[in-house]
């Protein structure tokens, strides 16, 4: 029981998703996404990621090129209900930030060829830290050292003390070519190539007071990586005043590798050997992870209102149950993650467009799937800015996006209970330029 629940705590040390989407997937990689939320149906440079069939509509041959960066700024707090606790619920807070996040995106449009090609953070992209430690590890704690000694060392006996950090980013890389079949119908194929490297750092030291003796301690110190291979196909029809953007990208196969410098248990003083007792036997060097990335289908549609008033919905399915995980921790879901989105922007003059959008979350979370480590709760976010045209070819876009969660609460038994909840901006700045 304690190997097993150790080993889940740490397979996914702080998990790290500070921007909009999926449980593995950024979706927001252009600041446009920021400031109206749904593009799916975009026919503009935005499109190399969220609309790739749709670039066979733009308006005229040459060279697209945009350049974006954004800050992304993330608390994570769980309060823990436990029957050793001695003030009964304990606040726990960690915080995860990503500065300055870049994308670029590209295409080349040639008669009815569009090629595009873009770089962006895929998936996670900042650091997560828990400078207190996490309830999981200190009620274990707790827990083993009553068990052992029949209740006769109490809390007040002894320290605890436990940090964590987790860094998690995807890099993705992708390519492709649209093609504008008719003057209704645009297609797409490509894919995206998958780097993934993260950083887990840990401890825990529980110590008697008075003569200072260890009673347990762990120690994790491992980097890992691994890279897949994304699919995509799209279409985009276009009829008069409306556009259809649907797009497809397939699962990605993503396993992750141990680099260890150090992964250690002590018990009294002792170090534990690595083989299947010790806690921390899957991390030790160069054993493998899965990490799959959910395959994702996008389908939007935008319709024109006014020459200076578009509007569109949007519809996302990550495919999570099918994705594999570790520990199988998909297989405890209920079904995929369901997204909802609509936008509007309007073109106040003619140098000057403001927008808005909304977007709700709908994950099949599940108690067996949460953990302090690694949560998710379901959410709506609001997402508003401008795009401002510098000169006829270069146009500046703004934006602000907040997200607001529902906690989720966790009922491990009669005694025990975890409250998670999360906040999340992001603040976003960027360029396009038309050569």
């Amino acid at each position: 029981m304690r190997k097993v629940f150790l080993m889940s705590a740490l397979s996914l040390i702080v998990s790290v998703s500070t921007f909009a989407g999926g449980l593995l997937t950024n979706t927001n990689q252009h600041v446009s996404f920021l400031r109206m939320i749904a593009r799916g149906a975009s026919v503009d440079i935005d499109g190399v990621y969220y609309n790739p069939a749709g670039l066979g509509f733009l308006p005229t041959d040459g060279l697209y090129l945009s350049l974006n960066g954004q800050s992304a700024y993330q608390t994570r707090v769980i309060d823990a209900t436990f029957p050793l606790f001695p003030e009964g619920t304990r606040n726990y807070k960690g915080t995860a930030s990503a500065p300055f996040i870049p994308s670029v995106q590209a295409a080349y449009k040639n008669g009815n060829w569009v090629f595009s090609g873009s770089f962006a953070v895929g998936g996670g992209g900042g650091k997560a830290s828990f400078d207190t430690g996490l309830p999981m590890f200190d009620a274990l704690v707790m827990g083993s050292i009553y068990k052992a000694t029949n209740g006769s060392i109490t809390p007040d006996k002894y320290t605890i003390n436990s940090a964590m950090d987790g860094r998690q980013f995807i890099y993705g890389l992708q390519f492709g070519a649209s093609y504008k079949v008719n003057d209704w119908l645009s297609v797409f194929g490509g894919g995206r190539m998958n780097y993934f490297t993260g950083g887990y750092e840990g401890f825990l030291n529980a110590n008697l007071k008075q003569v200072g003796t260890e009673l347990v301690a762990i120690e994790l110190d491992c980097d890992q990586t691994g890279w897949g291979l994304t699919p995509i196909i799209g279409a985009d029809v276009k009829l008069g005043k409306w556009n259809i953007g649907l797009k497809y990208e397939f699962m990605t196969s993503l396993n992750l590798e141990n680099k260890t410098r150090k992964a250690e248990v002590r018990q009294s003083g002792t170090a534990l050997a690595m083989d299947e007792n010790n806690p921390l036997a899957a991390y030790r060097d160069g054993v493998n992870t899965p990490s799959d990335i959910p395959a994702l289908l996008t389908a939007a549609v935008g319709y024109e209102i006014l020459p200076t008033l578009r509007a569109s919905v949007e519809y996302h399915f990550f495919d999570d149950k099918q994705a594999g995980m570790a520990g199988d921790k998909q297989e405890a879901l209920t079904r995929g993650t369901n997204e909802y989105l609509m936008g509007i922007e309007w073109d106040v003059h003619d140098r000057v467009s403001i927008s808005g959008g909304y977007q709700r979350t709908d994950y099949g979370l599940a108690d067996d799937f949460q953990s302090d480590t690694s949560f998710s709760c379901d959410s709506y976010s609001l997402g508003f800015g401008a795009g401002i045209k510098l000169s006829s070819k270069l146009k500046l876009n703004v934006a602000y996006f907040w997200t607001n969660y529902s906690d989720y609460t966790k009922v491990k038994d009669a005694n025990s209970t975890d409250v998670y909840s999360r906040t999340n901006k992001v603040f976003g700045l960027g360029v396009d330029y038309k050569f």
